[in-house]
Formats: structure tokens, sequence, C-alpha cells
């Protein structure tokens, strides 16, 4: 769909917003022309790794349009990672060249002690391979990109690598996802067929599988304010016909006072039915968890009126979107197969079915998980997997709920709710409601309820586990006898 959308932006609308408040549709046609000619004046040619440190936005838009125009393969760098990990991942990908706007560059450089307060610490990226500048050049920065005239070289048509996303792994063995140019397109087409955005009626969101489709359909993006009280007046002004948060983003700004419009999708993270049902409160006409891996975006939906009346056991996450494939393998784990799913792991041998890691099952056509596999407890003789009870413990006045496994010795684990009262929720009632869903749970039971923020991790802020975990700990230690 990257293809469409070039086309698209050059169009009869091209004088009509793409980014709200930042590029029309025209200028960022010319800006993404710009960066091909430079990259192909820079000796890349197609297969080539690029690496990219930009912020999310029009730029780092532009030169992924221009990476897919050369047939490039981008390899996309989080700040959040860490300089070890980072360097890693990069000798890895192996980038011909990196592409690094001036905060990245200022974060590996001098303004590194200020990023570190952030919680970003990136190494000198020149140190890793040749790095240019896109957009304002700032004192110790790399050379500017060469801003070169004239026609873009002709269009790649075929298929191969388009994109790395790095996940899991180590510093020693990182672990990235390779995403064909065929994934990609089927990714982003599935978005478009699933949201189906009108031409010239906001959205508001701030990724690839955001951007493009939107994009591609003539509808402008807003990109989420960071600031919760903002990103509720951005919501109300725009008036979006869709919105794509995560659950921390829908969750900050609901207490901001957000009012919604049009449809709300949130992933990258467990979405509650008491979260959807939030969001539908606020004005939104409906609300839908996506339950997506970095593998194969989207894989299946679940609006909240499904997801507040399902009566089983587990998380629900909806029926499969077409194309997309559901089995359950010997060992419980949900396994996918579908046209926007990864090629394969970098080093790797491509994937027949992609292992999810997520214990789950299906129940009349649609999946239901219980968790993720690693994350399994095991207490006494129970195996207890925390996602197939998480979900009742949503309860009014929980944001967030987890169940975690604290060492007990001998192999054995004690099991603890962390669970995240809303802003101004009484603890006592908040207690009080969970009582029901607690005798319920029978052998999964918690010998402790801890009532605190969850701990989150990483760029989509998941619960952090491990974290909770540690914070359990500690609990534990303080009042157990």
């Amino acid at each position: 769909m990257l293809t469409e959308l070039a086309a698209a932006l050059r169009g009869r609308d091209s004088d009509r917003p793409a980014v709200i408040g930042r590029i029309t549709r025209g200028e960022l046609a010319l800006l993404s022309d710009r960066y091909a000619v430079a990259l192909h004046h820079s000796g890349l040619s197609t297969g080539d790794t690029l690496g990219l440190a930009v912020r999310p936005g029009p730029r780092a838009l532009a030169v992924m349009l221009a990476a897919h125009r050369l047939g490039l393969r981008v390899a996309v760098l989080d700040p959040s990672a860490g300089p070890d990990v980072l360097v890693a991942r990069l000798r890895l990908a192996a980038p011909a060249l990196v592409v690094a706007d001036a905060a990245a560059q200022a974060a590996a450089g001098w303004a590194a002690p200020v990023a570190r307060r952030a919680g970003l610490s990136l190494p000198r990226l020149r140190a890793i391979a040749p790095v240019v500048t896109v957009g304002r050049r700032l004192p110790g920065c790399a050379p500017s990109i060469r801003d070169r005239d004239g026609a873009p070289p002709a269009a790649f048509d075929g298929d191969g690598d388009a994109l790395v996303i790095f996940t899991s792994g180590t510093t020693s063995q990182p672990r990235a996802v390779v995403h064909t140019r065929a994934s990609v397109a089927a990714g982003t087409r599935a978005v478009a067929d699933l949201v189906r955005p009108a031409a010239g009626v906001p959205v508001v969101g701030g990724t690839l599988f955001v951007l493009v489709p939107a994009l591609a359909c003539g509808a402008p993006v807003a990109l989420p304010a960071r600031s919760p009280r903002r990103l509720a007046r951005q919501i109300s002004a725009v008036r979006p016909q869709a919105t794509y948060l995560t659950p921390p983003q829908l969750r900050a700004a609901l207490s901001a006072g957000a009012r919604f419009t049009g449809s709300v999708y949130s992933g990258s993270a467990p979405v509650s039915a008491t979260l959807l049902g939030r969001v539908v409160a606020a004005g939104a006409a409906d609300a839908f968890g996506v339950y997506a891996l970095t593998e194969i975006f989207p894989a299946a939906v679940v609006s909240a009126a499904e997801k507040t009346t399902f009566a089983g056991t587990g998380d629900l996450v909806g029926a499969p979107l077409p194309g997309v494939q559901a089995s359950v393998d010997r060992h419980g784990v949900l396994r996918l197969a579908a046209p926007q799913a990864a090629d394969r792991y970098l080093g790797e041998d491509p994937f027949l079915t992609v292992d999810t890691g997520d214990v789950g099952h299906l129940v009349d056509g649609r999946i239901v998980l219980g968790g993720r596999a690693k994350d399994m407890i095991l207490r006494g003789a129970e195996n207890i997997y925390p996602g197939l009870y998480e979900p009742a413990l949503h309860v009014p006045g929980v944001d967030l709920a987890l169940l975690v496994g604290v060492p007990a010795g001998d192999g054995d684990e004690r099991l603890v709710a962390v669970v995240q009262p809303r802003a101004g929720a009484s603890a006592r009632a908040v207690r009080a409601a969970l009582d029901t869903p607690l005798r319920r749970m029978g052998a999964a039971r918690p010998d402790a309820v801890l009532l605190a923020d969850v701990p989150l991790t990483g760029r989509s802020r998941k619960p952090d586990r491990a974290a909770a975990s540690a914070f359990a700990a500690r609990y534990l230690e303080g009042v157990a006898p």
C-alpha cells in the first residue's frame, strides 16, 4: 500500500493536509522524492539496509516512502533499548547508512545526560555506520542528507525485505522481525479494510500502520499529542473519524477528560472490556481491541460489546481478520498464518506459521487468550496462566491488573495480584468489587492482593511483569511473618 500512497499523494488534493499542522500531501510527496534522489546518490541500491533513527512524523514517513521506492530494507532504531542492546541490533542489521534526526543524535552526544533522565540512551551512531541528518541540523550532528532536485529513480517493482523491527532477545543474541514488501502491503491493506477511512475526515494516530492506510484513502492524520491534557483537547478539536491509541494513552486521555468521536482502536498491550466501555461512555461510536504482534499486524479485532458480554474464561480478542488462519499446537500455544505475517526472524529460516507465544483456544471461531506461555506460574501442583484470570480483575475502579509469581523456594511460587486503581477510586471500594472475582478463581486465587501502580515498559508502555514481580516480592518480604 506504500505504492498506492505514493501515487495518491500526487493526486488533485495535493494542497490538502497530510499530517495536520505539519505538511500537505503535495509537500510530503516532494519530500519523499528528494530523499529518494539523495539516497540513490549516496550509493544505496536495492536490497541494502537503511537504519532509521527519526521520530515518528512526516520526515520518518518520507524516508520510508523513499526507501520503498528504491527497494531498500529499513531497520527501525528504538532509542529506549539502551546503547549496548542497540549496538548489538545494529551489528546484526548491518545498515549501509543511518538516517537520523538531530534529536536522536543529540541523545547520543551532547544531550546524553538530559536524554538519560528521559529514559533514552543511544550509542554514537557514527561508530556503527555512516550517518546523515534529516531535518534541522544542530552542532555536532552528522552532515545533512544532500537535498537534491531532479527526477527520482524508477520505482522498484518487486518483492523483498522491507522492514526490520527488533523485538526481544539479548545483547548477545538480538531478535528482529523481517517484514517483506508484500507483508507490509497486506498489513496496511487489512487496516484500511477494517477501518475504511473516509477521505477528508481526520484520523488520530502515529504508527506506520495508521499513517499509510489513512493517507492512501485521503484522510489527514493528526499525530497524538504527548501530554494527556493536550491529547484530550486535540481529540475534541479534530473530531476524528478514527482514533488509534495504546491502552496507557487511552487511560491517560480519559483521566484528562477526553471526549471521543467516531471509532477508537487500541492495541500493543492487553485491552480490557472495562477500558473499551469507558471509551464508549466518553462518546465514541464504538471501541475495539486489536490483537496484533510485531510478527503479524493486525490479526484479530473485538468490539467493546463483544468483550463485555463474553462470559468464558480468558481474554477474548475476537475473530481472526479475513485471511488470518488460527490454530493451537499440542502445547496449547496459538499459531497464526496470514498474508500480513512477517517472513522470518533476521538470520533465521522463514516462518511456516507464527508462534505467538500466547496460550490460547478458539471459541465459536473467536480467539481467546490465556496469557503468555512464558508467564506461566507454578504454585504447588498447579500451572497457572495469568491471562486466563486477569480479565476478571478489571472491575469498576480498576485500570490495570496483573497476576505475577514470586519465587518461594524449591521451584515453587507465590501468586500475587498487582491491581492499579483508577485515579480517585476508593481502595475500600476496589477491594470490595474484587471480592467476587477472587472467590471465583478457585485454585488460582492469589496469595496476596497489592493495590499499586503497575510498572510499564517499552515504547508501547506494556505492563512489565518482571518489574511487577520484583515489586510484589519486596511487598511480601515486608508483610510476610
